[in-house]
C-alpha cells in the first residue's frame, strides 16, 4: 500500500496532477484542495467546509474503492478504503485565526480542542490512517506551531495507536522537519520519503509532498 499527503496550497494544474500521477499512490490525504482538483482513475471526497473561495480544507482520493463519510472536524476529511478508515486534517498554524474552525485564545488551545474533537469521532476506528497538514513538526525546532500543539498531537497520536513514518524528514525551508505527516497503526512496517514540489525549478506548492509504502 502506498499513501501519499501533499498540500496543494489551493493551486491545481497538469503539472500537480502529472506530480500526483507519477508518486503511484493508491490514497492520498490532500489538503488546502482547489475545487477543480480531479485525479484520473480516483474518487476524491473533499471536506464541505471551505477554508478560502474555492479551496476545501482536506480531501481523501482513492484509486480503491472508497466509501465517503462526514467529516470528524471541520477542517478534516474522512474517508472508507476496505477496512481502514483514513484521515485527512489541517490543524491550526500559529497564525490562525480564532473562530468556528479554530476555537481558543492562544494557538497551543485551538490545536489541542481541533485534537480532541479528532480523537472523540477517530478512537472507535479499528484500523485507521491519519495525515495531513498537521502544522507541526513532531521532533526539532518548531517554526509554524508552538510546543504545546506538538504535545497535543502527540498525545492524541499515542492514544491512536499509531507511529508517524514522516517524523524525521525534511521540511521544504532548510534546518526544519516535516509538518505535513502520515500516521499508521503501530507495528505497520513503512518506509517514508519526501517528494520536492517542482517543475522546471518552479514550486508547485509551499509544502513538499511526501510518501509512505507500507507492507500491507
Amino acid at each position: 500500500m502506498r499513501i501519499g499527503t501533499w498540500n496543494l496550497d489551493g493551486r491545481w494544474s497538469d503539472d500537480h496532477e502529472a506530480l500526483l500521477a507519477e508518486q503511484d499512490c493508491d490514497v492520498w490525504l490532500l489538503t488546502e484542495v482547489n475545487e477543480s482538483t480531479s485525479l484520473a482513475g480516483f474518487a476524491v471526497h473533499r471536506s464541505q467546509s471551505l477554508a478560502a473561495p474555492r479551496r476545501r480544507w482536506a480531501a481523501v482520493a482513492s484509486r480503491l474503492p472508497m466509501t465517503s463519510a462526514p467529516d470528524p472536524h471541520p477542517a478534516s476529511a474522512q474517508a472508507q478504503v476496505g477496512a481502514t478508515t483514513y484521515v485527512s486534517s489541517v490543524l491550526p498554524w500559529r497564525s490562525a485565526r480564532s473562530g468556528p474552525v479554530w476555537v481558543g485564545d492562544r494557538h497551543a488551545e485551538k490545536t489541542l480542542n481541533a485534537v480532541d474533537d479528532l480523537l472523540l469521532r477517530l478512537r472507535p476506528c479499528r484500523s485507521l490512517v491519519w495525515g495531513g497538514d498537521w502544522n507541526h513538526a513532531l521532533t526539532g525546532r518548531e517554526h509554524a506551531g508552538s510546543a504545546g500543539g506538538r504535545a497535543a498531537i502527540s498525545r492524541a497520536v499515542a492514544e491512536l495507536g499509531l507511529t508517524v513514518p514522516t517524523a524525521e524528514l525534511p521540511h521544504a525551508l532548510d534546518g526544519l522537519l516535516s509538518i505535513d505527516h502520515v500516521a499508521l497503526p503501530a507495528g505497520t512496517a513503512a518506509t517514508a520519503r519526501r517528494v520536492v514540489a517542482e517543475h522546471d525549478g518552479r514550486r508547485l506548492s509551499d509544502h513538499d509532498a511526501y510518501v509512505v509504502d507500507t507492507d500491507s
